[in-house]
């Protein structure tokens, strides 16, 4: 929702970052030749000192999240206890694909391959062994290490943000280690690393897209578009402009339906070449190098080329990999953003295996393809075109299958959208980064960022290329690593945290007191099968537990706690807070829940129709819903309920000596409403 046009920024994460950027786009705008011998050198030292250090970091990011899978906090939302997914699998998965790296398989799915056959790093070039080896090689760089780098940063903050009211923003992920330090200078700085990080990752992939569009609009007109700079600055211009237009949209009208559309080009992209290049042998090729990837995937995890006088490790592995990380802000915070009311299980599940497979079908499709032309086929001349302009490998590949012109045109149309797609989602998660978490920014802040994206790229294309790109996305992660593995130990510590609080806390859905008695059976009976109306449990509320609220409250401020009830007329609850101080401690809400009642309760007094719905009063803990029913308590069962639930939430602070005060943020009091629910409003 957009904030009209009253500014939102958080200055001190704002300023920096962008004087950082105009020193960078002028600096390197009055010397494009110098800056490209400095980024040069930047490169070489950067992984030569750092490279262990970025695989040791990428093995801890594997490890953590798939522990976390398979622990028992996988069954942990992201959310409130009764959140529902925000998103269909189909539209969450569309998203975080074409935002992950749509734009990366396009570009290496044929080029990576043929290029690692032609110099493989260990075995003879162009043999058996050399095409083994490059598409291992290619599945390691895109397959689960890739996944986990972004289910790090968004599986924490998913978690600290819809889980413990905290903003959506790096700084968050700290907040077990530092507390509330996090909105002070710490968390301002790890912000803005988080916006560079992102900033250089996403021009990256634009400098990316831009070369393999410029060459595949030469492919297609030849005499009309020359490959130079200034028409890959030009399309920059263009497509940030649409890309611009997507972000104005917002989140589901925009992004949304353009990742769908992208889903939709690529998937059938792939499934024609499939079903026209050699089939079988992409199946078999696909197999056997799923095998071989998961049978060597922890030497190839450590493995850093150290008795080897090459730069190979630092041109591939850990560029894609520091790539990965400075890209990471961007992905790990739209993934949050999509991922709401998933349970981490699903969340690293969804995140590391669908993507990853279809990962690997990918480059079993195309590069395999190109391999079977190269070694079967004896189109050799794909090895010379590839490694003389590797943007030009996909039109060189399709030029051997059927209907060349159309099936390249809709590639090209497909890297646009990809392009657009990553411009406008890391535009909008930037513009969250920079207004501290918020996502109702005004368009002109938006707007903003879409732009000094286009022209970061721009600038960096004219003052080295690939290079200087490379350069600034691989020293902008050394950081950002840091930052990650740090949040990664925060996470865990709050995990933990977590567990002493749901074993302390846990429920079970009970009865009123009085019905437990062997003789009230009768009226046992009567209250399950009764489904009072929604008046009914409204004057409930109002009538018994509202009254019960205030009179336990009187003993509680007896005691020195500061208690406040208020009543809700706008979400029809009843809210009692306990607390010392200025920070809410104890919250306990029951409110009035609508849900679809089944064709065999009827509605008394209305000839037995079917009733449309039948009404709750549930129980609201901070943490979420208690899925049971408070209707039909009586006053002294109401007050001991809240006292059970406050002697549980004593149990755990005390066991819990590391326990942490989880605030909810200021602005959200209703954190715990699920967006689209069916809530009276």
């Amino acid at each position: 929702m957009s904030n009209g046009s009253r500014s939102t920024i958080l200055l001190p994460v704002f300023v920096p970052a962008a004087i950082i950027m105009i020193l960078l786009v002028v600096g390197t705008s009055i010397d494009p030749e110098a800056a490209g011998e400095l980024f040069s050198d930047v490169l070489s030292f950067t992984t030569e000192t750092f490279g262990w250090f970025y695989m040791l970091a990428v093995a801890l990011f594997l490890l953590f999240i798939t522990t976390l899978a398979f622990s028992s906090y996988g069954s942990i939302k992201l959310g409130p206890d009764h959140a529902e997914a925000e998103y269909q699998f189909g539209e969450w998965f569309a998203m975080l694909f074409s935002a992950g790296y749509g734009i990366a398989l396009l570009f290496f799915g044929v080029a990576e391959p043929v290029l690692h056959f032609a110099s493989p790093p260990m075995s003879d070039p162009q043999t058996i062994e050399a095409a083994k080896e490059a598409m291992q090689i290619a599945y390691f760089h895109w397959g689960f290490h890739i996944w986990a780098i972004y289910g790090v940063v968004g599986l924490s903050l998913a978690y600290f943000s819809f889980r413990h009211g905290l903003p959506l923003s790096m700084r968050s992920t700290l907040y077990p280690l530092i507390g509330d330090k996090i909105h002070g200078p710490i968390g301002h700085t790890v912000d803005v690393f988080a916006i560079l990080g992102t900033l250089f990752g996403i021009a990256t992939s634009l400098g990316l897209s831009v070369s393999q569009i410029n060459a595949g609009l030469n492919y297609l007109l030849p005499d009309l578009i020359p490959v130079n700079t200034s028409v890959q600055v030009i399309a920059i211009v263009l497509i940030t402009a649409a890309a611009l237009v997507s972000v104005l949209a917002g989140m589901d009208k925009g992004v949304k339906r353009l990742s769908i559309l992208n889903m939709v080009l690529a998937t059938a992209l792939m499934i024609f070449v499939f079903v026209v290049g050699p089939t079988i042998f992409i199946l078999n090729a696909f197999m056997e190098n799923t095998g071989s990837y998961l049978g060597n995937i922890v030497e190839r995890t450590f493995s850093l080329q150290a008795y080897q006088l090459s730069d190979w490790i630092s041109n591939w592995t850990l560029f894609i990999f520091a790539w990965t990380i400075a890209w990471a802000p961007f992905v790990g915070l739209f993934i949050a953003k999509i991922s709401r009311g998933r349970t981490i299980r699903e969340f690293v599940l969804g995140v590391m295996l669908v993507p990853t497979f279809f990962t690997f079908f990918w480059f079993a499709v195309f590069g395999d393809t190109a391999l079977h032309m190269i070694m079967i086929d004896g189109y050799e001349s794909l090895i010379t075109d590839v490694q003389n302009n590797q943007a030009i490998a996909l039109f060189k590949l399709l030029e051997n299958l059927p209907f060349t012109q159309f099936v390249s045109t809709l590639t090209v149309l497909l890297i646009i959208t990809f392009f657009v797609t990553s411009s406008d989602s890391g535009s909008l998660v930037i513009d969250s980064l920079a207004a501290g978490g918020r996502s109702d920014t005004p368009w002109w802040q938006r707007t903003f960022w879409v732009v000094t994206e286009g022209a970061v790229a721009s600038v960096l294309l004219l003052a080295g290329g690939l290079t200087a790109l490379q350069t600034a996305a691989i020293v902008s992660a050394l950081p950002f690593a840091v930052i990650m593995l740090i949040s990664m130990f925060g996470m865990w510590r709050a995990l933990r945290i977590e567990g002493h609080r749901n074993q302390s806390l846990g429920n079970n859905n009970r009865l009123p007191p009085h019905l437990l008695k062997s003789s009230a059976w009768r009226d046992r009976i009567d209250y399950i099968t009764n489904q009072p109306t929604r008046d009914k449990v409204l004057g409930y509320i109002k009538e018994v537990v509202m009254p019960s609220m205030e009179e336990v409250s009187k003993k509680f401020a007896e005691t020195g706690w500061l208690p406040k009830v208020t009543y809700d007329d706008v979400n029809n609850r009843a809210v009692l807070e306990l607390g010392r101080g200025e920070d809410v401690e104890f919250w306990y809400e029951v409110r009035l829940s609508e849900h679809d009642a089944p064709d065999y309760y009827t509605e008394a007094g209305v000839d037995s129709l079917p009733q449309e719905h039948h009404y709750r009063a549930e129980v609201y803990l901070r943490r979420g819903g208690q899925t049971y029913d408070l209707y039909g308590y009586q006053p002294e069962s109401v007050i001991n309920d809240i006292i059970d639930q406050f002697e549980k939430y004593l149990h755990f602070l005390n066991v819990s000596p590391d326990s942490l005060p989880w605030r909810m943020a200021e602005h959200d009091d209703d954190l715990t409403l699920e967006q689209g629910s069916t809530f009276d409003k």
